[in-house]
């Protein structure tokens, strides 16, 4: 008997499926990390629990993408112009009030559909992971179909980081401490509380005088949604803007009269936390939560007047017409080589570490905690909507503190609590997932752990594809200088200006303004050239001389010339070190982003 155990082991491992790069998760991360590293020129193969690709795009409900409206970055960017394509152009998807980027859910998971078969990327749908095993040189993967699955690369992209307890990989789950991460707003003491999720309902308007009222659901009780809109409710009884009924709906107006219904104002958003419960008692809990969807419902129809709207028959194929998953807004956040946290985002240029300078993902969306459905709320900190600059995300954020051959992407990269406020939006996730994709392919491809792989070699690829390192608003992919803009970005010697203009949060490179010599005079200390000028403002001739300095050559140029003297512009003397001397990739960077000495 056991000889034969052994010989159906053996079979089975032989017989096994074999890629480089195996991605557990098919959400925003996951499948961008697919079609990145499949298009870099590696074998790729995908594994997702629902029918469809896309997450909290597609499966559950999430149709309206929150920020990066005006960084168009990568694959994010591609995914919009597929959109715009669709829909008929950037203004057919400014159908709500929530967003600048609606549509509906079926329809983005045909694109990404189509995406990922363009990129050859072997796609496995209504597929888990049953077990997973270390190898010397990559991981092994059972399904629960009983497949087996051997990787070079493994991905993490799953919505609540469920193979980082299966890799024996630490983590972290709610609320950060103060005195560990050194937020002031942060709580003193960290807790398990996380984000609540939302079973989102997607809604279509079957026209006037329809009567499409659900069933009265289980143990229904109005009263957590008396004061979703004006005029339900004493506005002097709560802290909480109210808006109109009818704008509380158009709050996620969908194209072609469909309704995303993910109304955070006592609506349909609820607490749980499931991220370490199995997966058959995870099903039982999120009952509620979609009982608490089908009441929110059923209130807006009969209470609200909306019985013309009705669960749409025609998006997800399930028993109850809701998505397949809920919108989870936090997971598991692993330890990794680098942990973000909201002094880094916030103030960039001011911290020990030098992070800005490994960037692979750009956001500008504020940090965004939805606390106001757990039963005690009103003891923890007011995390809502607090003001950062536009920011670049770290590249050793996606890379495990010791594990190999293994990257994490979607909403258990390491950032802290407070900032996974920020990062847990589509396009980062989308971006990150980008970065998560050329970081597997390059470590194939150079037969290295990801930790091993060059910060700027991930960040070439990015640029290749278009993406963006450094959050500048103000100097689009189309800007002859933008690559070179990026780059001398990323090394500190020029810097942006971040800021918080209304809602809106921005960093600026300024690329027609002259160059300060103070302000470079310091950026170039970490170069060790000292620059000397009696200017306010850098000249043509000054800024060649700091280029041969930065290439190693000492000797002047002799200008002449009355162009020697005249000024010079940011991108100008960007275009002109990325060309002269090259500082990207003359001086490479550790993950913390410090000079990494020859």
């Amino acid at each position: 008997m056991r000889f034969l155990l052994i010989i159906l082991l053996f079979v089975r491992i032989t017989f096994a499926q074999h890629t480089d790069v195996l991605i557990i998760g098919a959400g925003a991360s996951g499948t961008m990390a697919a079609i990145q590293a499949a298009r870099s020129g590696v074998k790729v193969m995908l594994i997702e629990e629902t029918p469809w690709p896309g997450g909290m795009l597609t499966s559950a409900g999430v149709s309206a993408i929150d920020g990066n409206y005006k960084l168009p970055s990568g694959l994010w960017h591609e995914f919009r112009l597929a959109l715009e394509e669709h829909y008929g152009g950037t203004d057919s998807l400014k159908t709500g009030w929530v967003s600048n980027v609606l549509f509906e859910p079926q329809v983005a998971a045909q694109i990404l559909t189509k995406m990922l078969k363009e990129a050859d990327v072997k796609v496995h749908l209504n597929t888990s992971v049953k077990s997973l095993k270390k190898l010397d040189n990559g991981w092994r993967v059972k399904t629960d179909s009983n497949v087996w699955i051997e990787t070079k690369i493994l991905i993490d992209a799953s919505e609540l980081g469920d193979i980082l307890p299966k890799a024996k990989i630490p983590y972290d789950i709610g609320m950060d401490s103060r005195y560990v991460t050194g937020e002031e707003i942060a709580p003193k003491q960290a807790n398990d509380i996380i984000q609540v999720l939302t079973y989102v309902a997607i809604l279509k308007d079957y026209g006037e005088g329809a009567n499409k009222t659900i069933e009265k659901p289980k143990h229904f009780d109005p009263t957590p949604f008396l004061c979703t809109c004006e005029g339900q409710c004493d506005p002097d009884t709560i802290s909480r803007t109210l808006w109109p009924c009818e704008q509380m709906l158009n709050y996620g107006k969908l194209p072609n009269g469909y309704y995303m219904i993910n109304w955070p104002i006592y609506g349909n958003d609820f607490y749980l936390n499931l991220i370490e419960v199995n997966p058959t008692r995870r099903e039982k809990m999120l009952e509620k939560a979609k009982n608490h969807t089908l009441s929110y419902v059923y209130y807006m129809q009969h209470y609200l007047g909306f019985s013309h709207l009705g669960l749409a028959d025609d998006v997800y194929p399930t028993r109850d017409q809701l998505p397949f998953i809920p919108y989870h807004r936090e997971s598991r956040r692993m330890h990794g080589k680098v942990r973000f946290d909201l002094n880094d985002l916030a103030k960039p240029f001011e911290q020990p570490d030098v992070l800005y300078r490994t960037g692979i993902a750009v956001g500008d969306y504020p940090v965004d905690h939805h606390h106001a459905a757990y039963p005690n709320a009103q003891e923890l900190p007011d995390l809502h909507f607090y003001p950062v600059p536009s920011y670049s995300l770290p590249l050793g954020t996606l890379i495990p503190e010791k594990a190999k051959n293994f990257i994490v992407a979607e909403k258990s990269i390491s950032v802290t609590n407070l900032v996974n406020g920020t990062t847990r939006l589509q396009p980062v996730c989308m971006l990150l997932g980008q970065a998560a994709g050329a970081l597997a392919a390059l470590s194939v491809q150079q037969n290295k752990s990801p930790e091993e792989i060059e910060v700027r070699d991930v960040q070439d690829e990015l640029l290749k594809a278009k993406a963006y390192l450094m959050p500048y608003r103000d100097v689009m992919p189309d800007h002859p200088y933008f690559e070179a803009i990026q780059r001398i970005g990323a090394t500190g010697i020029l810097r942006g200006k971040g800021e918080t203009i209304g809602w809106e949060n921005v960093t600026r490179f300024f690329p027609d303004s002259t160059v300060n010599v103070s302000e470079l005079t310091n950026n170039l200390k970490d170069f060790n050239i000292e620059l000397t000028s009696d200017n306010k403002e850098l000249t043509l001739k000054e800024a060649q001389q700091i280029a041969l300095k930065l290439k190693g050559k000492s000797r002047e140029l002799l200008l002449t010339n009355s162009a020697a003297e005249s000024k010079i512009t940011r991108a100008e003397f960007a275009y002109l070190l990325d060309q002269m001397a090259d500082p990207f990739h003359q001086f490479q960077v550790d993950l913390q982003g410090f000079l990494i000495s020859e």
